[in-house]
């Protein structure tokens, strides 16, 4: 295993694209000190990645949310909002966002703050470069996921919207186990009509399957009350 540690090279913060396809995964760098930056930049983008770094939270919180896998590596101690403000703040505007942590110390109690505020992982500096890659695989694996997750969730909802209002019904009837026979008598509807609801419903929302359904439903977090 390679256990160098990243080379500090003095440069001002900067967004580095060059040789790394614009569709890649972006890895966001919060840390005041340029030469860490810039260490970083070049560890990211020879792993293959896209880099943006900054001085300040200020900075990167002003920067629009990236549609690729991303992460943050953020340093603690940073002027004005400091590292576990910053965590804080994306647990509630970024909650899919994984967070790598680093720091200048090897603080227990700094690190099980960072860990409950949400990080990922909790690195020391100087950075094991390998250690580095590991951690950012990892973090840009789960927000991959995550945006994957958000995808299908935002299909299936418009999925569901293209519904009429008694489609849904019978949907959320269908998925919480009723007959075509007993969602006929519940709606007042002929048992015929329900079977072609039934199939409307299959359709619009590309349910290959009774379970499928069942499960876009409990995606949905639909109840028994009508829609």
């Amino acid at each position: 295993m390679n256990t160098s540690t990243t080379t500090i090279v003095p440069a001002a913060a900067t967004y580095v694209t060059s040789g790394v396809s614009a569709t890649a995964p972006i890895v966001f760098v919060v840390d005041d000190d340029a030469s860490i930056r810039e260490s970083l930049e070049l560890l990211i983008e020879g792993a293959g990645w896209r880099a943006a770094t900054f001085a300040t939270s200020k900075e990167f919180l002003a920067r629009p949310r990236a549609a690729a896998p991303s992460c943050l590596v953020l340093d603690m101690s940073l002027p004005a909002v400091d590292g576990v403000d910053l965590q804080k703040r994306l647990a509630t505007d970024r909650p899919d966002m994984p967070v790598i942590v680093i720091s200048g110390c090897n603080d227990v109690r700094l690190s099980v703050q960072a860990m409950k505020a949400g990080a990922v992982e909790f690195l020391t500096k100087p950075v094991c470069d390998a250690l580095m890659v590991d951690a950012l695989h990892q973090a840009l694996e789960r927000s991959r996921r995550a945006l994957d997750r958000g995808a299908k969730l935002t299909c299936l909802h418009q999925s569901y919207t293209s519904l009429t209002r008694r489609e849904r019904q019978v949907m959320m009837l269908v998925a919480s186990g009723l007959l075509n026979k007993q969602i006929g008598a519940q709606l007042g509807i002929s048992e015929i009509t329900v079977k072609a609801h039934r199939g409307q419903v299959m359709r619009k929302m590309n349910a290959e399957s009774l379970p499928a359904l069942v499960h876009m439903a409990a995606s949905l977090g639909l109840t028994a009350a009508f829609a």
